[in-house]
């Protein structure tokens, strides 16, 4: 799998699915999830309607570049933060979504890529949605999925996902595997499949097992704060996606960002969680190929 340099401190991992003639269109994932997690299938999919599909691990996961010298401990983040010492939270964390954002785009123009459709999934669609604010013009269209706008009163977890997230994850791969059983409560409830879950922790365990990354995208996410304001004044052409049965991130969260960018377009799916099974691949990838296709660009 080809790993490019975005910038002299970042490489990241990254395959392509179709035409490099097509429009392009930039698939972000979510919070120490590898690129395997947009299935390959999938992509595959959206690339038979004419779109040029990337896939990329983010930094600190997957194959790309990790921060080991700036060591983030989950529990004690999460208890500075909770204590309101947000100078000793800050101080942990050695970069914030803005950088995320920046290593998309990098790695585009790496591709020569000038503009792009963005998706972005959970943690994705935040970076996605900061991409849209800090670098409009580099965005064709931004479809945020399963995501919120780091307003902590939208899209809050159920106790129950927040456990799941909370909760130390096995190290060995046997453990691991049988651990990914936990991620059903945020799971699409009608079409919940433990044997996929498994499948996917194996693949990931097998390509890249590291959690130490797990602390430092945590502490971007919660560190960045609220893009509301910014979302207001956004001009990309703008979808959002959100699972009616997600108790990861309420679909409240997808809600308000559709209430906040101006013009964006709501889609909420009936019996979707916080994931993508393959029963709903149809609706999304309409749904997709919809924004993506015939939009015009958003005005330099």
């Amino acid at each position: 799998m080809p790993l490019i340099d975005v910038s002299p401190d970042v490489s990241l991992a990254y395959e392509t699915f179709g035409d490099p003639g097509d429009a392009p269109v930039l698939l972000v994932m979510g919070f120490g999830a590898q690129l395997i997690a947009w299935h390959e299938d999938f992509c595959r999919e959206l690339a038979g309607r004419g779109r040029f599909v990337i896939r990329y691990d983010n930094r600190d996961c997957g194959l790309s570049t990790r921060f080991d010298d700036h060591p983030v401990d989950v529990g004690r983040f999460i208890a500075t933060v909770t204590s309101g010492d947000i100078p000793a939270a800050l101080a942990m964390a050695p970069y914030r979504l803005s950088d995320m954002a920046d290593d998309g785009l990098r790695l585009l123009t790496a591709l020569g890529i000038e503009r792009a459709h963005v998706v972005g999934a959970s943690m994705g669609g935040m970076i996605a949605q900061t991409m849209a604010v800090e670098h409009p013009e580099r965005l064709l269209t931004l479809t945020s999925m399963m995501s919120s706008t780091g307003e902590p009163e939208y899209g809050r977890a159920t106790p129950e996902a927040q456990a799941v997230v909370s909760a130390p994850k096995p190290a060995d791969r046997a453990g691991r595997i049988a651990a990914a059983d936990r991620d059903l409560v945020w799971a699409s409830k009608r079409y919940a499949d433990p044997g996929a879950l498994r499948r996917l922790a194996a693949d990931s365990y097998d390509r890249a097992h590291y959690p130490a990354g797990l602390g430092r995208q945590l502490a971007a996410m919660t560190l960045s704060g609220s893009r509301a304001d910014a979302l207001r004044e956004l001009k990309v052409p703008t979808l959002v996606i959100h699972g009616l049965d997600d108790t990861l991130i309420d679909p409240s969260g997808g809600r308000r960002t559709a209430e906040l960018v101006p013009g964006a377009d709501l889609l909420m799916v009936p019996d979707m969680g916080h994931d993508r099974p393959r029963e709903l691949w149809p609706v999304l990838v309409d749904a997709l190929a919809a924004h993506t296709g015939g939009r015009p660009p958003h005005p330099a």
